[in-house]
């Protein structure tokens, strides 16, 4: 008799609660292994909504913006709709009560063990691993302040959220670009960051809650005002340039899910969820499932864009994105979050070449060789 499917996975983060919950629902004995698996999520979730897939209730998400403003430098809003998440309701609702919880630091032992540091072995016929990102490489930065709508009402200045705003903080300032990021969280709270979207170093979080407060100058926000405060920073890269031969299987930002010039994961952690599991339970490789033939070459492409992001000046990325966000809606979606069609993506790819300057056409030609 074949045995029962079952499968370990290591990371109680968005990525590995959702395999988590896809393979419960799939009847697979299923183990999550964290640290601290209670551990609440306090960062900010967010993506486009047509990247959720359709089995994630509606009520994850916080804020549904119909269009969303870059400034680069000129206002220009786009018409997609946005969603930022509830990351308690999102948390929650990946939380599924089949799911054996064992709280632990896990050392991986091979595809099918783990070894937690109590020195228990826990055995399954699928280990996966969904741990985050590595501390090494590119990353991502940022800081950020939550502060009552009223407040911020100035600084989104009519718009419902700006995905980015690549004015300068401050016309003297040096160093790596940095925009704001300012969205509602819900009804009554907006957050405000300053975002290093790449760098290799990376701005400090520090550095950029300098920029932020110089950006912030000009609206006169009293310290009371502040309700609380936001830091991150995070790889952009997975630990492994060619995931689909890593053993075991990695998942989420650790496999190179995240958008590498964007640094959007947990959308297309949650998309992928169900085609993996539905792998682990019929016996197949879920490794295939994952990583067919065109996400491979997709995944190749978008670090291209890293690569070539990393080279640019404040002026030369805001012209990128100006560029970029100039195109159809359709195109930007292909580029931002398709993984399966290829054509679609090098399309997408051949448009932003195309209606780039010399300057960008230079640095998307020095990444690609």
């Amino acid at each position: 008799m074949t045995p029962a499917p079952s499968a370990i996975v290591v990371g109680a983060g968005p990525a590995g609660r959702a395999l988590t919950h896809r393979l419960a629902q799939r009847n697979v004995a299923v183990t999550l292994v964290d640290s601290h698996p209670q551990r609440m999520w306090r960062a900010t979730y967010a993506c486009w909504t047509d990247e959720l897939p359709a089995w994630v209730p509606s009520d994850v998400v916080a804020q549904q913006l119909d269009a969303v403003r870059i400034c680069c430098p000129h206002p220009r809003d786009i018409p997609r709709s946005y969603a930022v998440l509830d990351t308690a309701a999102l948390r929650q609702a990946l939380t599924d009560p089949q799911v054996e919880i064992v709280a632990g630091r896990a050392v991986v032992l091979g595809d099918n063990a783990i070894r937690v540091d109590d020195g228990t072995v826990l055995r399954a016929g699928t280990v996966i691993d969904a741990r985050g990102t590595a501390g090494h490489g590119p990353r991502q930065t940022a800081w950020g302040i939550v502060v009552p709508r009223p407040v911020a009402a100035p600084i989104l200045d009519g718009a419902d959220a700006i995905l980015m705003d690549w004015r300068p903080a401050a016309p003297e300032l040096t160093g790596s670009p940095s925009f704001l990021y300012a969205v509602p969280l819900d009804a009554e709270r907006v957050l405000l960051e300053e975002t290093c979207l790449a760098g290799a170093p990376a701005l400090s979080p520090s550095a950029l809650r300098d920029r932020l407060t110089r950006r912030l100058a000009c609206a006169a926000i009293d310290p009371d005002d502040v309700l609380a405060s936001e830091r991150v920073s995070f790889g952009l890269t997975g630990i492994d340039a060619r995931p689909w031969r890593h053993r075991p299987l990695l998942y989420g930002a650790r496999a190179g899910l995240m958008h590498p010039a964007t640094g959007y994961s947990v959308a297309a952690s949650l998309a992928a969820a169900d085609d993996v599991a539905a792998a682990v339970s019929s016996g197949r490789q879920p490794a295939a499932a994952l990583w067919p033939r065109p996400a491979r070459a997709i995944a190749r492409l978008r670090s291209v864009g890293l690569r070539a992001l990393l080279e640019m000046d404040t002026a030369e990325i805001a012209d990128f994105f100006d560029n970029f966000f100039s195109l159809p809606v359709a195109v930007q979606r292909d580029y931002l979050s398709e993984r399966r069609h290829l054509g679609s993506v090098l399309a997408a790819m051949v448009r932003i070449y195309r209606g780039g300057d010399r300057r960008q056409r230079l640095a998307l030609m020095r990444a690609l060789i």
